[in-house]
């Protein structure tokens, strides 16, 4: 159980957590979290269940019973679909006394759900929604993002690659908000910095056949051929890849958004030699490890190690209730500003500061995957190629286009 109390410590004491603060305040006795995100589709390894257990973790290492302080975790499928994540969140919010909405993979939906939240009495912790917007033209006082975003992805993707001789681009593209945010910022990157793009295939989420991207891709001798894509895509875009032959032929294969639930769905002998940008990693530390090993071992993972996404679930969902104890309140115009003062070590994110645009910068981390013959243990998938300080992985907060909200 120490174990379990240590992942907490870094921002409970951050946050100067007060057991003795007023519960008044706290809607109806209850703190409701609810879990949005895709539990049937393309996200459902990275984020789906394994989001709402992490949640359930973060509840329980908050310890709310000693504290007074009733938590409750709820959870529905967006089905990606932004209607359908604005119709759940509106209920939340008018019916369902929910206070936080945590996760929201699918940019679409989570700027949907940031617009429907903002100045509302509910933060919105998006802890996987990945627009860049959030903090630039569509920045709200309602909101906390964690874990990744398109300006990270992008221009950290990019001056990685770069680094190591990787000069000319083509990209392979989904055609939503997501994609085509990673490409920008990405090209805008390569082209301040002597580098080309030397052509860009789109494709419709859930795109089953990337041939002709491929083949588009391969045609172009670009050195780097960058996959700006997500969940199901990605593992198709790369198995194909792999059958094709592409990394044996001298291009270098780079996923902006892949996760390590995704590099074991496609194994090792189509992954191998793939880089990837990533914000957590199970096997990084003792403390990651720990958390890793709770987490396969809750109902329904069945052994799975955990998704960034799943880790920031749980990063943010943990914040949150440790900033409504430090308040004696769950109302956001209460709670967000007291997130705001974290700054610290996280155990699953290292340092960790949340900015005045509700922005949570940490270190990220360029990742190669391994050959089948040098993994010595499940998930053993990862080798660390160069780590990515916090103030350079993240867009500067006078760039973002984000008043400072307060």
């Amino acid at each position: 159980m120490k174990q379990l109390n240590r992942c907490a410590l870094a921002l409970v004491a951050s946050l100067g957590m007060a057991a003795t603060a007023a519960h008044a305040e706290i809607s109806d006795n209850v703190v409701r979290v609810g879990v949005l995100n895709d539990i049937s589709g393309i996200f459902q390894d990275t984020n789906g269940m394994g989001s709402v257990e992490a949640a359930r973790m973060a509840a329980e290492d908050f310890n709310g019973e000693a504290k007074g302080i009733k938590v409750e975790i709820v959870y529905a499928d967006h089905q990606n679909k932004a209607d359908v994540g604005s119709a759940i969140t509106r209920k939340w919010l008018d019916v369902d006394k929910v206070d936080a909405v945590v996760d929201v993979p699918n940019s679409a939906v989570g700027l949907t759900v940031n617009e429907l939240l903002r100045n509302s009495r509910m933060a919105f912790l998006a802890s996987s929604t990945a627009s860049s917007d959030l903090t630039g033209k569509a920045c709200s006082p309602n909101t906390i993002q964690w874990v990744n975003d398109a300006w990270a992805t992008g221009n950290t993707t990019a001056a990685a690659m770069m680094g190591r001789g990787g000069k000319d681009w083509y990209f392979i593209t989904v055609n939503y908000a997501l994609g085509q945010g990673i490409e920008a910022e990405a090209t805008n990157y390569i082209e301040k910095h002597g580098g080309k793009v030397l052509g860009s295939a789109k494709h419709p989420l859930g795109t089953a056949d990337f041939a002709s991207f491929l083949l588009q891709a391969q045609g172009s001798k670009a050195k780097v051929i960058g996959l700006a894509n997500a969940g199901g895509d990605t593992i198709n875009a790369v198995k194909q890849a792999s059958e094709f032959g592409i990394q044996q032929g001298g291009q270098s294969l780079v996923a902006f958004l892949l996760f390590i639930n995704d590099i074991h769905g496609m194994g090792l002998k189509a992954a191998q030699g793939l880089q990837l940008l990533e914000a957590f990693y199970w096997d990084m530390d003792d403390d990651t490890r720990a958390f890793a090993r709770r987490f396969a071992a809750r109902p329904g993972m069945n052994g799975k190690m955990p998704s960034g996404n799943q880790a920031g679930v749980y990063a943010s969902t943990l914040a949150y209730l440790n900033a409504v104890a430090a308040t004696g309140s769950d109302d956001a115009k209460d709670v967000v500003p007291q997130m705001k003062t974290v700054k610290g070590k996280d155990r699953l994110f290292g340092d960790v500061t949340i900015r005045a645009d509700g922005r949570v910068i940490h270190p990220m981390y360029l990742f190669e995957v391994k050959k089948p013959d040098e993994a010595k243990y499940p998930y053993d998938y990862y080798r660390l190629v160069s780590t990515i300080p916090a103030e350079q992985a993240f867009r500067p907060i006078a760039d973002g286009g984000c008043a400072l909200v307060k």
